[in-house]
């Protein structure tokens, strides 16, 4: 089995999306011993963001690209290749005014790319991601899954909805809430979330 582990958070001590992340993946392994792991760390790492020139890089013939496009063309494939070839994708995602952090969200938008992660027919968009199992450590320092707060959720509803677009239907969210509201809400928050991970049944 291999495992896809993208981290998103930007305090790489404190990070609780990291944490939750962390201890994902180390379950599946425990029940995976043999599995291998490629971790992108996407914020210690970042990919550039898309804009023009990279993305017309994908209609320019090699020989014709900037430097640049070719520099960050070689990036997007070795992107897709990761994706393709994991079975299971762990995604550390903190809230971040209300979203994903934007590092996160670069990575989103290289490989969502048509005719390679999706495509366009009769019927509609069709996701050719397929056959992956998601994991999502998702931490919020306030509470958005109930209350007046909800409406202001647009982070795991963006990721399920752009995951589920790429053909990735089979999404698990670990969630630690209210982490910012004392300590102790922190604390209950994060071993709930925790007990959620020990119960992850082999992938």
């Amino acid at each position: 089995m291999k495992i896809l582990h993208l981290e998103s958070g930007l305090f790489v001590e404190q990070s609780v999306s990291r944490q939750l992340s962390q201890q994902i993946v180390q379950r599946l392994l425990a029940k995976n011993p043999d599995a291998q792991v490629i971790t992108r760390d996407l914020v210690q790492n970042p990919i550039s963001h898309l804009d023009a020139e990279i993305l017309m890089a994908g209609g320019t013939a090699a020989a014709e690209r900037s430097e640049r496009q070719s520099i960050e063309s070689a990036l997007t494939e070795t992107l897709l290749e990761e994706l393709f070839a994991a079975d299971v994708i762990v995604i550390g995602a903190p809230m971040y005014n209300f979203t994903i952090p934007t590092q996160l969200k670069a990575w989103i938008d290289r490989v969502a790319q048509a005719g390679r992660t999706f495509e366009y027919t009769e019927q509609g968009p069709r996701g050719l991601v397929t056959g992956k199992r998601v994991f999502v450590a998702s931490a919020r320092g306030g509470v958005y899954s109930e209350g007046v707060a909800a409406a202001m959720e647009h982070q795991e509803s963006f990721l399920t909805t752009v995951l589920g677009f790429l053909g990735m239907s089979d999404v698990t969210i670990v969630r630690a809430e209210g982490v910012n509201l004392g300590d102790e809400a922190r604390a209950n928050s994060i071993t709930a979330a925790t007990h959620s991970i020990q119960s992850i049944e082999a992938a």
